[in-house]
């Protein structure tokens, strides 16, 4: 199998829509459409024959407005009971093709590892229907996120398991106008399990450290951070939408030095996914992991314990905080990264609340 190519950031020209004929119906309502010479009334001319998609559309996928990809239209119609024409040929063709690609290594991802076709075409498909279905994820305030350039994305951190980063990541490429992509900064356990590791490197997740996050937020990329880590995610149920501490304030001192604004994020709804009411702390020591999570149904129901609660999620995006205007040694103040670092925990935290006022109920 031939190597994948590394290519550097940047946006790739997206694929245009194949043009679709009018229908047969919707030719007769237009007043400007040819009729034939020699009938009474005219008959209308042909219609032009359809376009075949092009060779590189992925699984009958066509890009739209805010990145998003939504099926190609196979069960509309030109006439009445009348399929339209080769519908489920761009289909198959684009699954084949994609297939093709995989196989002779005829793909590209850059130096973190992030594999934008299998994210988008792969990934993304097997997130969403836990996204739209499954939480019913309402986002707000999406256009406070930059449509160019870099910006850090800070949210809380909640739900005995990191759902939260997966949700926001799809929130962000399917609400966004410019369809821009997420790439969260993950804890370096997740780089130790198998498989996960693979699977996060592939969808744009990379070590969550300075040197990394300067690099992508320099290159223009949307950067998400969630700074309680494993102190918010695995807090116990009675703690739920309180704010763990942010650390030293790494992430300013980051946002500063590349001059990328700062974008707090709420997230209410992970927190009762998985209710944690207590935590075993010597299965956690002899698995080397940081808790061993007691729910009301983990480990009582094995595996179907694992199946987290069906809540209602809301992700609310505040106003951005800009860096930009900061002296280059600004980011060495300590004074400065501190009052930063608490205005955005405030600010995530106060919409926290207001949120949950709003709130009707945990699942509706």
């Amino acid at each position: 199998m031939a190597d994948a190519k590394v290519i550097p950031f940047g946006d790739e020209p997206r694929t245009r829509r194949a043009a679709r004929p009018k229908s047969k119906d919707a030719a007769a309502k237009d007043p400007k459409a040819k009729r034939a010479p020699g009938r009474k009334g005219g008959a209308l001319a042909p219609v032009p024959e359809q376009q075949t998609a092009p060779d590189d559309a992925v699984l009958g996928v066509e890009p739209e407005a805010g990145g998003r990809g939504a099926a190609g239209s196979v069960g509309s119609v030109g006439s009445v009971g009348e399929p339209e024409a080769g519908g489920w040929d761009r289909r198959i063709a684009g699954g084949l093709a994609f297939l093709r690609r995989r196989l002779t290594g005829d793909y590209e991802v850059d130096e973190f590892g992030y594999d934008e076709e299998l994210t988008d075409k792969v990934l993304m498909s097997m997130i969403r229907p836990i996204y739209e279905k499954y939480f019913r994820v309402e986002v707000k305030g999406v256009e406070n996120i930059p449509s160019e350039g870099g910006a850090l994305i800070v949210a809380n951190h909640s739900g005995t398991l990191p759902l939260d980063g997966l949700m926001l990541q799809t929130a962000v490429h399917d609400n966004h106008p410019a369809g821009r992509h997420l790439r969260l900064l993950a804890a370096d356990l997740v780089f130790m399990l198998p498989v996960v590791n693979e699977l996060a490197r592939k969808a744009g997740h990379t070590l969550a450290c300075a040197e990394d996050a300067e690099e992508l937020l320099r290159r223009g990329e949307v950067v998400g951070v969630m700074p309680e880590g494993f102190k918010g995610i695995g807090k116990p149920f009675s703690d739920r939408y309180k704010l763990q501490r942010f650390g030293r304030g790494g992430f300013v001192s980051t946002a500063l030095r590349a001059g990328a604004p700062i974008v707090p994020c709420s997230i209410v709804g992970a927190e009762e996914i998985y209710p944690m009411i207590g935590n075993s702390r010597t299965l956690a020591r002899v698995l080397g992991i940081p808790y061993f999570p007691i729910t009301p149904t983990f480990p009582w129901l094995g595996p179907l314990g694992a199946v987290p609660l069906p809540t209602k999620w809301t992700i609310q995006f505040g106003e951005p905080i800009p860096t930009a205007g900061y002296p280059a040694e600004a980011a060495e103040d300590p004074m400065l990264m501190f009052n930063l670092t608490d205005q955005v925990r405030e600010q995530i935290q106060h919409t926290l609340y207001k949120l949950l006022v709003q709130r009707r109920s945990v699942f509706f």
